[in-house]
This record gives structure tokens, C-alpha cells and sequence, in this order.
């Protein structure tokens, strides 16, 4: 929807609600010249799990938080699991702790390659593209409905969540992941099962999506290598996103502040597969928890004094808020805005190619999109390391006893990036239950300073062309991050 133009000459646009996007989401923008001049992205969708949680048994969160979002469960089942843990004092088993981490793989790998085929390439079919060269191969494998290539994915994807079946017994929602490791064994014979369904999914990607073994997207390091691969490579999904991309100048689309945060994925014996970390103002740096806080100055919420660290924070809505534009939070990082995601993980873990591209230029919509489609092939190809690791005849979950007062934080990564639950316990009761989602980062509002979020800087000097209500580069920008917005307010 398009509003009267100001006396200064700026269109005042209202952009959504976005189809192929989990959740509701809006977005508000200020367009002179052609282009964006400011974003002002809404949540207008409350649900309260956090309220939810208050007065419960404390493992009424591995029930409750997981129900947050049908996409994203394991995660969250995963950070609940681990605020439990350290309010408990506890340690998982070796067992347990790489049966978590394959089915938390097994999701964020599944939400990549969704996000990829089902919600940001069928945008390139869309008819205003007509005119593209790369048009007649973009509709025929992405068009929503019958692309093959979309087809192709959700066969794979449905192979994919048989490790979900095997080690978890359902999805979503599984009660499978505890505090100690995980309820149920695997034997042996499972072990083949799993390495025979990783080996059919990374067939069809090999196959289909990249047009060679995973090995090879694992070790691209120079994104001259990705020049030579769209001139000269194996046709594939991955060749004509490098077309696309190519064509429409996608690295100078949707650049935010290049400050990156990676709470560390996928915990070993000697850290994180992917470690935590930072990445500001060229700098790289490890995470201080305790300089996270969440300012409500443009939250439709309560508490707007000063901004609140998770263990101090509450989650109360203000129903008569006129300054409000949004019932998500700002979440700051020693006062700033920090993206994350697949990008920052690679990132953080020293991927040549991740982090040469942002060096060329920063965090945008063709580096983040790599940075997924990288980390689907090193996330599979260490799955099959990890399944060869389980030791069936060993424990698979430790106990723990419950203190009747204390806290614990769970800090994670789901595939949209830096998720953290903190739980306060009194009397044996949760008394305070605070989760900062993914794209609560991304998505996030103005805070007290007035600094936009990552998305609404990103969406800044973005182009919109004449008569655009829904214009295709904000798209592109929005998609680029792959919100979920049922997570962003709980």
C-alpha cells in the first residue's frame, strides 16, 4: 500500500504481509528518489510462550518452548534443554551430545534447503523477470508449484527428516533431547540407516543443487572460483543462483552493518563445530553474554526504562503503546546491532570464501545466501562423521538432581542463527523465562539511540522501482536473512 507523498517529496510504502515467510511480517518504508530512505520492520503478531512458562515445572519448557515455532522446534528444544543443564549442573553424555547435534543438523540443514528452493528462488520466476536471459531456467525449476528442482527438494528433504525419525521419534516437537543427551538409543543397525539417508540426500544435492560433491562447495575459498564456476562449472541450482546473482548485482543489495554474532553450533568434545564469536568494526572477538540486552523504547512492552539483560528482562505488552511499532524487542550486543545467521557462523568458523566475501563486501543478499549453501554441504558432511562417532553401547543420557532455586542459559545456533533461552528458578518453579530468537536479532526494531536493526538498515538505499507496491529488491533483502517471525515475538 502506498501513502500520499510528504512535503519533502518521500512515498510513505507499506510492504506486506510477505507470503513465504513463517509468520506475520510488515514493513514500513520511506522511498524518495527511487529508492528506500528508511525501513521500519513490524512483528504485529504477540503470542506470550515466555508468559506461557512463568509458574511451571521447570521441564515444562521442553515441553511449551519447542512449540514456539513448527520449523524450527529442535533448536529450540535444544536451547531449552541446555538452560535446564546448567541450572541442573549437568553434563550430556558423549552419546547424547552428538545424537543432539545430528538432529539439530538435520533441521537447519532441511531449513536451508527450504528456504533456498521453496522461498527465495521462486521470487526469480516471478514474471516482472520476463526479460532475464536466466528467466526461462528460473520458472522451470522454481516456479512455485512446479519447479523440478523445488520437487527434487522436497523428496530429499523428506529423506532428510528420517534422522529425526530414527533418533528422535517425531517432528515437530520431539521430546527426545534432555538436559543429559537424548531418550532413545540407537543401535548399529541404525547407524546404517543413518549413513544410507545421508548418502541418498547428498546424492540429490550433488546431483541437483550443486552439480558436484560436497567436498568441492566445502572448500571454495576465492570468490573468483565462484566467476569461473558461473562461466564454466557443472550445471546445477548453485550455477544459475551465480547467474542470477551476476545479472542483478545482488552483492551490492541489502549491505547492514557487517557486525556478526555466533553463539557456537554444535557442541564437542574441544568446543563448537562452528565456534562463537563476533565480528565488529573489523574486529574479531568472543561473546560476553552478559552485555546482551533487550531495549523496549520501540517494543510494544513494558519496562522501557533501560534496556534489560535476558536474566533481568520480562516480556509484558503494553496495549495502549503509541510509540511502539512492533512487539519485537532490540537486542544489542554491548549496546549494538548484530546480524546473524549462516553467514556469521561461517564466518566465525574461518571459511576462506565466507570470509572473503565479506571483505569485498560485507554481509549482503548474494554472501548470505553462499553463506547457506556452504554451510548445507560442510553441515552433511559432518553429519556422516558424527553418525560413524555414536557408540551404541554406551550411555545415552545422564540425570541430574533439581535445585529448588538457581538459573541457566541455553545459547545455541538454529539455522537463522544466535538463539538463547534464559531461565530464573525459584521454589522450584520457572520464575522468569527470556528467549532472544534469530531473527529477534535481524528483525529487530529501533532502539533508545535510534539505531534501526540489521534488516532495516539493510533495507536502506534499496531500489523500488515506478509503480512498485511490493518492490522485488526489498524482497529479495527480506528473504535473505529467512525470517521466521513466529519466533521473533514469544
Amino acid at each position: 500500500m502506498r501513502d500520499a507523498s510528504a512535503k519533502d517529496g518521500t512515498a510513505r510504502l507499506i510492504v506486506g504481509p510477505f507470503n513465504r515467510v513463517e509468520g506475520d511480517l510488515e514493513v514500513r518504508l520511506e522511498v524518495a528518489d527511487g529508492a528506500v530512505r528508511a525501513a521500519f520492520v513490524s512483528s504485529p503478531l504477540f503470542r506470550g510462550f515466555e508468559r506461557i512458562l512463568e509458574g511451571r515445572d521447570p521441564f515444562d519448557a521442553l515441553v511449551i518452548a519447542p512449540r514456539i515455532c513448527g520449523i524450527c522446534s529442535v533448536s529450540q528444544s535444544q536451547a531449552a534443554a541446555l538452560a535446564l543443564a546448567q541450572w541442573q549442573g549437568l553434563a550430556p553424555t558423549a552419546n547424547g551430545r552428538i545424537a543432539t547435534n545430528l538432529l539439530v543438523a538435520a533441521e537447519n540443514v532441511a531449513d536451508h534447503l527450504t528456504h533456498f528452493h521453496l522461498f527465495f528462488m521462486p521470487d526469480f520466476a516471478r514474471a516482472a523477470y520476463a526479460d532475464r536471459p536466466w528467466f526461462a531456467a528460473a520458472e522451470a525449476r522454481f516456479k512455485a508449484g512446479r519447479g523440478t528442482s523445488a520437487r527434487r527438494l522436497i523428496e530429499a528433504r523428506a529423506t532428510l527428516m528420517h534422522v529425526l525419525g530414527l533418533l528422535a521419534g517425531r517432528w515437530p516437537h520431539t521430546l527426545a533431547i534432555q538436559p543429559g543427551g537424548v531418550t532413545r538409543r540407537a543401535e548399529p543397525r541404525d547407524q546404517m540407516r543413518l549413513l544410507a539417508t545421508l548418502g541418498a540426500v547428498r546424492a540429490t544435492l550433488e546431483q541437483t543443487l550443486y552439480g558436484a560433491p560436497l567436498e568441492r562447495i566445502s572448500a571454495l575459498a576465492d570468490p573468483r572460483e565462484l566467476e569461473a564456476w558461473r562461466a564454466l562449472g557443472p550445471d546445477g541450482d548453485f550455477r544459475l543462483f551465480l547467474e542470477i546473482a551476476a545479472d542483478l548485482d545482488l552483492t551490492h543489495l541489502g549491505r547492514a552493518y557487517d557486525r556478526f554474532l555466533s553463539f557456537g553450533a554444535y557442541p564437542g568434545e574441544e568446543g563448537p563445530h562452528y565456534p562463537a564469536g563476533t565480528f565488529a568494526d573489523g574486529v574479531l572477538g568472543g561473546v560476553d553474554e552478559a552485555a546482551i540486552a533487550e531495549d523496549h523504547t520501540f517494543a510494544r512492552m513494558e519496562d522501557r526504562a533501560a534496556p534489560h539483560h535476558p536474566f533481568a528482562g520480562s516480556t509484558i505488552p503494553d496495549g495502549f503503546d503509541e510509540t511502539g511499532y512492533t512487539w519485537c524487542k532490540a537486542p544489542r550486543l554491548a549496546g549494538q546491532p548484530f546480524e546473524t545467521g549462516a553467514l556469521a557462523r561461517q564466518f566465525m568458523d574461518g571459511q576462506p570464501l565466507a570470509r572473503a566475501l565479506v571483505a569485498a563486501g560485507g554481509g549482503n543478499v548474494f554472501s548470505r545466501v553462499i553463506g547457506r549453501l556452504i554451510e548445507t554441504a560442510r553441515t552433511l558432511i559432518a553429519m556422516e562423521g558424527w553418525v560413524r562417532a555414536l557408540e551404541p553401547a554406551e550411555p545415552w543420557c545422564a540425570h541430574g538432581t533439581n535445585p529448588s532455586e538457581g538459573r541457566g542459559a541455553g545459547l545455541t545456533e538454529a539455522a537463522r542463527g544466535a538463539l538463547g533461552h534464559w531461565m530464573e528458578v525459584r521454589n522450584g518453579r520457572i520464575a522468569r523465562y527470556q528467549i532472544i530468537a534469530p531473527t529477534t536479532w535481524n528483525f529487530s526494531p529501533r532502539d533508545a539511540a535510534g539505531v534501526p536493526g540489521p534488516l532495516e538498515a539493510a533495507l536502506v538505499g534499496a531500489p523500488v522501482q515506478e509503480g512498485e507496491t511490493t518492490p522485488l529488491s526489498v524482497q529479495h533483502i527480506v528473504r535473505s536473512f529467512d525470517p521466521c517471525m513466529v519466533c521473533t515475538v514469544h
